[in-house]
């Protein structure tokens, strides 16, 4: 069964990684790329991406037949969509393990 596995930040986590050491980030990095490799390896990762700040997006919507374009989105939540983990496994439990792996996990 496919599991979409959405990982969210918020300003205090980005501001917190931001002051980290570059060594510190690298070794924060590396648990994604192991929990990556290992999830290709066994043939369960189907796509991963990470996301940039929503502040560097844009908005797409027709309208009367016009593509408008604006800065955004905007959520009225304070959690932005950091990235995601789109898996393919056997159990909801086994997707359970998966998203605990993920560091930001550890901050609910």
């Amino acid at each position: 069964m496919k599991y979409l596995i959405l990982i969210y930040s918020n300003p205090a986590t980005r501001k917190l990684w931001e002051q980290f050491s570059d060594a510190d980030q690298a070794r924060g990095l590396q648990v994604y790329h192991e929990l990556t490799k290992e999830l290709a390896e066994s043939g369960e990762l189907l796509a991963t991406e990470s996301l940039d700040d929503p502040a560097l997006t844009t908005n797409v919507r027709v309208e009367g037949g016009a593509t408008l374009t604006s800065d955004g989105p905007f959520a009225e939540a304070k959690e932005l969509l950091a990235g995601f983990y789109l898996v393919d496994c056997a159990s909801r439990e086994r997707a359970t393990q998966i998203a605990a792996r993920v560091p930001e996990a550890a901050f609910g």
